[in-house]
């Protein structure tokens, strides 16, 4: 099935934050639509990266724009940084972190 806003795990991770590069009060704006083609891989059923990744879902599909956008903002970020480490730490990197000026 085509999706317009992309399709994919990591493809549309990187839809996504390319919405939270943006200003906060910018970064909602369709967003939404690539949360719709985020696909976990079969892989990660089960796992800590299903948990981060239907708690992105929510955070995205819940929020009520205007209402709080720099706070969610900054909670998804967060969550999508979780995400990558643990992606990282199951492709077998050591010790995967964002570092200090990540």
């Amino acid at each position: 099935m085509e999706n317009q806003f992309g399709h994919g795990f990591v493809t549309t991770l990187i839809l996504i934050a390319q919405h939270f590069a943006l200003p906060p009060e910018q970064a909602w704006h369709g967003v939404q639509d690539h949360v719709t083609g985020l696909e976990l891989p079969e892989k990660y059923r089960g796992t800590e990266i299903e948990e981060i990744t239907t708690l992105l879902r929510k955070k995205v599909i819940w929020h009520q724009a205007g209402t709080r956008d720099r706070e969610d903002a900054g909670e998804v970020i967060s969550t999508l940084r979780r995400l990558v480490v643990a992606i990282d730490a199951d492709l077998g990197i050591r010790d995967p972190r964002f570092g200090r000026f990540g």
